[in-house]
């Protein structure tokens, strides 16, 4: 397991009167090359639970181990550097990150920080935007100057400039619009699938990643409510409805076709596309179906003439 947490508690503003629980006695494994999905309603404790992944946050209890680097609550914690090199982490609005006057200066930031030379930074930021599908002519504009879509590519190329095992991201896809929301999610299946890197990405929108998602990860009130595949969670909607979590029409519809006719244990179709294919094969056996005991009819009937 390149992630395992056990028991994790975590308390804002602990040992004080303000103290507020965010994660509640978490438990989760996630193995080497996973794409994970995480979702759950505001305040469910879902970007609190990333940011243990890379030491920004303690547990307040129980013990979150990271590839190599172990970190219990109440000891004082190992050194995190290769850690935070190993676990790239990208915020909510990344954007937010930028700082440098070029894009290539940002982006270089990284890697000359774990100690890269400025020519080792320049060739891993055109590597990894070359990853990103960004216009290395990018390279020398200003941050500020790119477009939303562009801003969140860079953001996550700054990240992998450094070569990270695991790319923990908090709604990348937020406020992008839907052709770019696309964009990215076929660059992190890349990465998964292609490169081996394991990914844990926050989403409100869980229909993006039904498809591309290995597994679910499903907090409310900071506590692990379900973890399992997106079929798991197709014949458990309950646990999105009883939690006030709108159930995504892909996962619904799927829902409903594989109970209707018995489809448990086909591969899941959590498209448009797809499940309108299946509905369309299904009419079609049906129909093939209805003619084979037409003509089936038919001939008894011819048998039972002739006998008579």
């Amino acid at each position: 397991m390149v992630i395992q947490l056990d028991q994790v508690c975590f308390d804002y503003d602990a040992r004080s009167p303000w103290a507020s629980t965010a994660l509640r006695h978490i438990n989760l494994e996630v193995s080497s090359g996973e794409f994970i999905g995480v979702a759950g309603t505001t305040g469910s404790g879902k970007s609190t639970m990333l940011q243990l992944f890379n030491g920004i946050i303690k547990p307040t209890a129980g013990t979150v181990s990271v590839v190599d680097v172990m970190i219990r609550a109440g000891e004082k914690s190992p050194k995190l550097r290769e850690l935070r090199r190993r676990v790239g982490l990208v915020f909510q609005f990344p954007e937010q990150q930028m700082f440098e006057d070029t894009v290539e200066k940002d982006i270089c930031f990284g890697p000359m920080n774990f100690g890269a030379s400025e020519e080792e930074a320049k060739q891993l930021a055109l590597k990894a935007f070359d990853k990103m599908g960004l216009d290395p002519a990018l390279l020398k504009r200003s941050p500020f100057q790119l477009s939303g879509g562009q801003m969140r590519k860079v953001a996550i190329a700054s990240v992998l400039a450094m070569d990270p095992d695991i790319l923990v991201l908090d709604e990348p896809t937020a406020t992008l619009d839907p052709v770019s929301r696309i964009e990215l999610i076929q660059l992190l299946h890349t990465l998964c699938r292609e490169e081996g890197k394991t990914i844990i990405m926050v989403t409100h929108r869980m229909n993006e990643l039904l498809e591309s998602a290995d597994r679910w990860v499903i907090l409310h009130s900071g506590e692990c409510i379900f973890d399992g595949t997106a079929r798991k969670l197709a014949s458990k909607l309950e646990v999105l409805e009883q939690h006030g979590m709108a159930v995504p029409l892909p996962l619904r519809c799927w829902s409903i076709l594989s109970k209707r006719f018995e489809l448990e244990q086909d591969n899941p179709c959590f498209t448009a596309a797809s499940i309108a294919q299946r509905i369309a094969d299904l009419r079609n056996a049906g129909l093939a179906m209805t003619r084979r005991e037409e003509r089936e009819d038919y001939a008894r009937q011819a048998v039972n003439r002739e006998k008579h």
